[in-house]
């Protein structure tokens, strides 16, 4: 069975040369014009990954982020002609897996796109229960438990804590981690990583009433440390 894209993008020239692409790589292809019509199919036909634009009709791209994030862990590739560092960090921020901006190649965007539904796929390589008693992830049902207050996590923030209880105490750098936990084909976009780690860090340290178990090395990366 084919995976699902929907692509939220009201330029209708750029709309038919993305279907034209991902139908060419074998993908099922729903396409919506507008915020309210796309969050309209994303309910009714559960897509496997959304292409978003920003500059949307009467609901822009930033909202619709808002409200899949409310509900779904679903990949979301940003898709914009704004080049800004603001921009992209106000994606990143809001949940979205990645980010690429107008005009690109196409065998970028394939490659983005496979990369993003490789990792939602791909099966755990640890063991059911990771626990050190302060941090407690089941891999099986995807729950994270701190201090044994249940912590809810985003997809990215999922892997990035798996990636880190793999390699406890070891220092993870910023293209490290891209390789751990996005399978990024082209080895690009480090402040992915920063405020992904920054937004876990805070759930882990927030919701256990305390400092984070994942320390930030000036110069060089992140590291867990587990608790004694």
């Amino acid at each position: 069975m084919s995976e699902r894209v929907l692509v939220i993008e009201d330029d209708a020239d750029i709309a038919l040369g993305v279907r034209t692409v991902l139908d060419r790589s074998g993908f099922e292809v729903t396409i919506a014009a507008e915020g309210p019509e796309g969050l309209r199919v994303f309910h009714s036909e559960r897509p496997d990954i959304v292409i978003l634009d920003i500059g949307l009709p009467k609901m822009d791209g930033w909202t619709v982020l808002e409200r899949i994030r409310e509900l779904s862990g679903v990949p979301v590739l940003m898709l914009t002609s704004r080049a800004q560092e603001a921009d992209k960090v106000r994606g990143l921020r809001g949940g979205a897996d990645d980010y690429l901006t107008k005009p690109f190649g196409t065998a970028e965007f394939v490659a983005r796109v496979q990369a993003l539904l490789r990792r939602q796929r791909a099966p755990d390589e640890l063991p059911e229960v990771f626990d050190d008693g302060h941090v407690r992830v089941n891999f099986v049902t995807h729950g994270v438990r701190v201090n044994g207050v249940p912590v809810e996590l985003t997809p990215t923030e999922f892997r990035l804590l798996a990636a880190f209880v793999r390699h406890p105490g070891q220092v993870l750098s910023p293209v490290k981690l891209l390789e751990l936990a996005w399978s990024d084909p082209l080895g690009i976009g480090p402040d992915r990583v920063k405020y992904s780690v920054m937004r876990l860090r805070r759930k882990l340290g927030a919701q256990a009433g305390g400092d984070s178990a994942i320390e930030a090395v000036r110069g060089f990366g992140y590291r867990y440390r587990p608790a004694p």
